[in-house]
């Protein structure tokens, strides 16, 4: 983020009692991860305000979060790209993990900064408070927020007010809140009677790269103690976690040794009715040991809420194939299986069961996240003349598609949920 955006941003979290100009800080210090912030006055009278903290994201959106000193919550939003006009309101949708969205107005400050009131003890500071995740729909566009530092830094913004409340903001220090550190568990030769065993859970990734890198999805292999992969009919390998993106739900693996085999990643763009194939591991070991293929065509160059980094496709996809590949007609490489549409919650709100609504994720998404990996990958330009049979295409996945098994000990079981 530039100076000029960040100077408006800071300035502007005086939110109801004055001009984004009067505000002024920060004192002391809230570092939490990548979030920055601390305690702000009003430099007209020098009273305590609020504390908040902020970070930007890849998207290039800033997100802040702040508790003012009556103890009210408020989020702030803010896009370089944007040009707000001061006192119309700013409807955007909010989503927590996944769950029903919240349609709520904020109030621009400024011609890049929004400001949404957080109603103490409402359902929305509450799903903000325990999420995960959260997406923004805002301005045509859609903004995803990982929050798994907000345990972290809820606690740090509450102590900088109490704290600069009783001690002012002449004595403000660090407000980040220490962690216990968890008690060591009691040595012994095996597992006891009370320890819970290791759990496994499968997905599916493929090769990239002639050094060994597997491409799959985020969601696949987070929390795990442990990850393997193996072709069809081969011995599993352990493969290293290199780097991952959780926003884009992508993760680089890579194993000991190269594979003989790599994939193509198509460089000209699908079409909408184009040819598709998705081949992965649903469900492994409860229909079949080896992989699946289905086919569909693309229906839309973009997922939910206009997302443009998804395809909608009709391929049918089920739990396990996630991380796999999506082919187009030649065997190059359209997309990342990422998820289906959930059918019985699109049920309860609309009271149709949806078909056939699954999504990839896109080559170019994917593209950017090896550049940024500095993975060096292969890819093919379509051409009409070079379709295959779907059984070719199947035949030639059989050397770069991998089951993927993720192994999670007691301390990771949280994290993962399932693929």
């Amino acid at each position: 983020m530039r100076v000029a955006i960040w100077a408006v941003v800071a300035a502007a979290w005086l939110f109801a009692s004055a001009t984004p100009s009067n505000a002024r800080g920060p004192y002391g210090s809230i570092s939490v991860g990548n979030w920055k912030g601390g305690a702000f006055t009003n430099d007209k009278n020098g009273a305590f305000t609020h504390c908040s903290a902020g970070t930007t994201y890849q998207s290039g959106i800033f997100f802040m979060v702040s508790i003012a000193e009556n103890g009210s919550w408020r989020l702030g939003f803010a896009h370089e790209s944007w040009r707000l006009t001061a006192g119309e309101a700013f409807p955007l949708a909010l989503t927590f993990d996944g769950q029903p969205a919240f349609n709520v107005y904020g109030m621009p400050l400024g011609t890049q900064l929004v400001n949404v009131e957080m109603p103490v003890n409402s359902a929305l500071i509450n799903q903000f408070r325990k999420a995960r995740q959260m997406t923004a729909f805002a301005q045509g566009q859609l903004f995803q927020f990982n929050l798994n530092q907000t345990a972290q830094l809820l606690p740090a913004l509450l102590n900088c007010v109490v704290s600069v409340k009783k001690n002012g903001v002449a004595n403000a220090g660090e407000f980040a809140v220490a962690t216990k550190p968890a008690a060591a568990p009691p040595q012994q030769a095996a597992p006891g009677p009370t320890q819970k065993p290791a759990r496994s859970g499968t997905g599916t990734g493929f090769v990239v790269s002639s050094s060994g890198h597997v491409v799959t999805n985020h969601h696949v292999v987070g929390g795990c103690s442990e990850i393997t992969g193996n072709l069809s009919g081969e011995a599993p390998v352990k493969l290293r976690l290199v780097s991952d993106d959780e926003t884009n739900d992508l993760a680089l693996l890579q194993a000991p040794t190269p594979f003989k085999d790599v994939v193509s990643l198509r460089q000209n763009p699908i079409l909408v009715g184009n040819g598709v194939v998705a081949i992965g591991y649903p469900y492994h070991g409860l229909l079949t040991s080896d992989f699946t293929v289905t086919t569909g065509i693309v229906s839309s160059l973009s997922g939910i809420l206009n997302d443009t980094r998804h395809l909608q496709i009709s391929a049918a996809v089920q739990p396990g194939n996630s991380g796999g590949p999506l082919f187009d007609l030649t065997g190059a490489v359209v997309g990342v299986v990422a998820a289906k549409l959930d059918a019985v919650r699109m049920a309860r709100a609309t009271g149709t069961i949806p078909e056939n609504i699954n999504f990839a994720i896109k080559t170019g998404a994917l593209r950017d996240f090896l550049d940024n990996s500095a993975v060096a990958y292969r890819t093919a330009e379509w051409r009409e003349e070079m379709k295959k049979e779907t059984a070719e295409i199947a035949r030639n996945a059989r050397g770069y598609t991998l089951l993927i098994t993720c192994t999670v000990n007691e301390q990771s079981a949280n994290a993962k949920k399932g693929n």
